[in-house]
């Protein structure tokens, strides 16, 4: 039996899902075929489905890539000296990546299937209580060093400010006029007034 080499495996299965999402953020989910993907990613059929069994296989695999990539930002954050400085990075990394018009599409297609799909809403449900709990410990850490207001309810505070980025998404998403990039100073403005303890606002 040969034996398979990781990184070659990881890369080819990196390339179907880079494949995948210049298709999906084309043609919406339903409306890509595996034979589209395979165009893109220029392999055969019989190889796609070495490396995933089926397309939604490979919707489930863009959300679990998402969900890796926001728990790293977030645990890099929960390291930082300055927690409110490290919260508002976090957001403005959301803003920037809102405003790439590829991932506006994909999150689209993935909030629109998370709706209609158990086995990718059951992923989505679990994306968004990890990065609740991880911006719950920030606020946590920030309120007990000092650095943001300690009489929030930060479990609420959490939900909230998680509200104010999916709002950010939903604005870019639906107002063509709206840029997220230039909305950064904004962003900091609002968090020192909302976050900030009332001696420094």
């Amino acid at each position: 039996m040969r034996k398979v080499d990781p990184e070659k495996y990881e890369a080819k299965r990196r390339q179907i899902l880079d494949a995948a999402v210049v298709c999906f953020a084309r043609s919406g989910f339903h409306k890509t075929s595996t034979a589209e993907i395979c165009a893109e990613a220029g392999m055969s059929p019989g190889n796609l489905f070495h490396y995933f069994k089926n397309k939604n296989a490979i919707i489930e695999a863009i959300v679990d890539e998402d969900r890796r990539k926001t728990s790293e930002w977030y645990e890099k954050a929960n390291q930082a000296d300055d927690l409110f400085e490290e919260l508002f990075k976090l957001m403005q990394h959301n803003l920037e990546l809102i405003a790439e018009p590829v991932y506006r599409k994909i999150g689209i297609e993935i909030f629109a299937e998370a709706m209609r799909n158990p086995s990718v809403g059951h992923l989505v449900a679990r994306n968004d209580a990890e990065q609740i709990a991880a911006l719950t410990g920030i606020l946590k850490k920030a309120a007990a060093k000092g650095q943001i207001d300690a009489s929030f309810d930060i479990a609420k505070l959490a939900t909230w400010i998680a509200a104010l980025g999916d709002g950010a998404f939903g604005r870019a998403a639906l107002d063509p006029y709206f840029d997220p990039t230039d909305q950064a100073g904004v962003l900091r403005e609002i968090l020192t007034r909302i976050l900030k303890p009332k001696a420094e606002r």
